[in-house]
């Protein structure tokens, strides 16, 4: 991924709300499903990382990403963005 489509999906993540929250234990299976679900139903999404979660934050990003074969766009702070493109989408995000 170029750093101007990284670029272009960081914009389109800044109006968006956590969609997935991972809680003290971490990137657990029901996290993952959950993440499954909603980048193959949304494409971008993002995910918050509660203030009671021990693990790094980075590593979380990681696990999740390489689990539902998305990309990590950004963490910033306690917050992950993901993308997966959709094929079947009809509204698919078009990269530039």
């Amino acid at each position: 991924m170029t750093s101007k489509q990284r670029s272009y999906l960081m914009s389109l993540a800044a109006k968006l709300d956590p969609v997935v929250h991972v809680g003290k234990d971490g990137a657990t299976p029901e996290v993952t499903a959950s993440a499954e679900e909603a980048v193959k139903a949304r494409e971008l999404i993002k995910i918050d990382v509660l203030k009671n979660c021990v693990y790094d934050i980075r590593e979380i990003a990681e696990t999740i990403a390489e689990r539902t074969r998305a990309t990590v766009v950004t963490v910033i702070g306690r917050k992950i963005v993901l993308y997966r493109p959709n094929p079947d989408k009809k509204n698919r995000i078009e990269l530039p």
